[in-house]
C-alpha cells in the first residue's frame, strides 16, 4: 500500500510593496512547498538573478522554460519584465493564504475595537488562482 504524501507547509514574510494592494509588507504567507502551479497563482521563487533572495510573484502564464511572473504593482518592475521567465526548478511554493499583520498603536477606546474588527475581517484570505479577483495581468 502507497501512503500519499503529505503537503509540506511553512510561513513567509512579505518585505516589499511588489505584491501592493494584494500584499503588503509586513504580512505573512502560508506556503504549500512543491504545490501545482496554475496562472493567477502567488509563489514564491529564487530570484533567477540572485539565488540567495526569494521573491514573491504572480505566475501569469507558462511559457517554454518556465513561467512569465509579475507583481501586482505595476510601478515595481523586478519581474519576468526585468530577468524574463523563470525556470520550474526556481519556483519554491505556492501561497495559499494571506496573513495580514496586525495593527499597533493607535487609539484606545470603541475606535480601537473597530479597527480591530476591521483587521479580523480582512486578516486571512485565500490566494489561490480562483480567488485572483484583480485584474489579470497579461504577459508582453
Amino acid at each position: 500500500m502507497r501512503m500519499a504524501r503529505a503537503p509540506r507547509l511553512g510561513l513567509g514574510d512579505v518585505y516589499n510593496p511588489s505584491m501592493l494592494p494584494t500584499l503588503r509588507p509586513g504580512d505573512r504567507l502560508l506556503l504549500w512547498y512543491g504545490a501545482r502551479v496554475r496562472p493567477g497563482d502567488v509563489i514564491v521563487l529564487r530570484h533567477p538573478l540572485q539565488h540567495d533572495l526569494l521573491v514573491v510573484k504572480r505566475a501569469v502564464e507558462r511559457r517554454d522554460g518556465g513561467w512569465w511572473v509579475q507583481g501586482d504593482n505595476p510601478s515595481v518592475t523586478n519581474d519576468s519584465r526585468e530577468f524574463g521567465v523563470v525556470p520550474d526548478e526556481l519556483v519554491r511554493a505556492r501561497a495559499v493564504l494571506r496573513l495580514r499583520s496586525r495593527p499597533r498603536g493607535g487609539p484606545g477606546g470603541r475606535h480601537r475595537l473597530v479597527l480591530l474588527a476591521r483587521w479580523a475581517w480582512s486578516s486571512v484570505r485565500p490566494l489561490g488562482s480562483r480567488s485572483w479577483r484583480s485584474r489579470r495581468l497579461r504577459a508582453r
